[in-house]
């Protein structure tokens, strides 16, 4: 079945020298623009493209990748405004409308913002929107505290950076434990640190827990052997200076030397950390 706003897999059903068409199914034959056409591609061959809808309504085809499908979170540019809406850029020849009725404030040319790619249903068009509540179900999700998640940062709050996880749910990361610049559009991987009993997610950029001390053990460990058995940071140092080197925070980096400590691998003194003799 094809999906409309999201990469397909499509076979050639015929070449000619202007271009391909593609076996679209419930669709009959789409038409593929030769400057899209791969090299050496013959019929009978499958390729991946992305189906959007044209100006007039109907199926349109490409091998370029779009910077988000149908059902994604994206932060894209305004790149005109007109009395239809403003247009996006992502990423493929057509531009992506965001209508007058699906902006939360007025979007203006040059300026980036989040937006959802949808569907609409009556039009069959693919649009986006900056309302981006309405597109994150208020459901609980079966999160577990320790998963790795996708986070689309939204912006900064006065507790710290407002996030949406894996393309359904909003979560925050809190300003005391975030030691590195994020900005509004950043992707990065994040971990669910706690769920709450109202359904709100706390994130955190590292393994929660022992896992965190475990992982970050190993890269200090491998860090003093670079270094030639010595490293400049001790556990009084600046938070900065900690998150320079190791990028993390200073109570992991505190417990991680500790752990290391304690198994008797490393030194801890006033001036930084150093492995014992047997360890360099």
């Amino acid at each position: 079945m094809i999906e409309i706003g999201k990469i397909n897999k499509l076979k050639i059903a015929d070449k000619e020298d202007f271009g391909i068409y593609l076996n679209g199914e419930e669709f009959g034959k789409i038409f593929l623009p030769g400057r899209y056409v791969p090299e050496n591609c013959k019929t009978g061959d499958v390729l991946e493209v992305f189906i959007y809808s044209d100006s007039e309504g109907g199926i349109a085809v490409t091998t370029q990748s779009p910077k988000a499908v149908v059902g994604d979170f994206a932060f894209l540019k305004v790149i005109s405004v007109n009395q239809v809406g403003a247009f996006l850029d992502w990423g493929i020849q057509k531009d992506l409308l965001v209508p007058f009725s699906e902006q939360k404030q007025k979007m203006q040319e040059g300026k980036s913002y989040i937006v959802f790619v949808y569907l609409d249903d009556k039009s069959r068009r693919i649009a986006a929107s900056s309302k981006l509540d309405k597109f994150l179900v208020n459901q609980r999700f079966d999160f577990k505290e320790g998963q790795e998640v996708d986070l689309l940062i939204f912006g900064s709050t006065d507790l710290g950076y407002k996030a949406i996880i894996n393309n359904c749910q909003w979560g925050m990361l809190y300003q005391n434990e975030v030691f590195q610049p994020l900005k509004k559009g950043k992707k990065i991987k994040g971990y669910i640190k706690k769920v709450r009993d109202d359904g709100k997610i706390d994130l955190c950029l590292h393994k929660p827990g022992y896992d965190a001390v475990k992982d970050f053990t190993e890269i200090i460990m491998e860090k003093l052997k670079a270094k030639g058995g010595f490293i400049r940071v001790s556990d009084k140092s600046s938070p900065e200076v900690i998150y320079d080197m190791f990028g993390i925070s200073k109570k992991i980096y505190k417990k991680a030397i500790g752990a290391l400590y304690k198994k008797k691998i490393i030194f801890i003194e006033d001036e930084g950390i150093k492995l014992k003799e047997k360890e360099s």
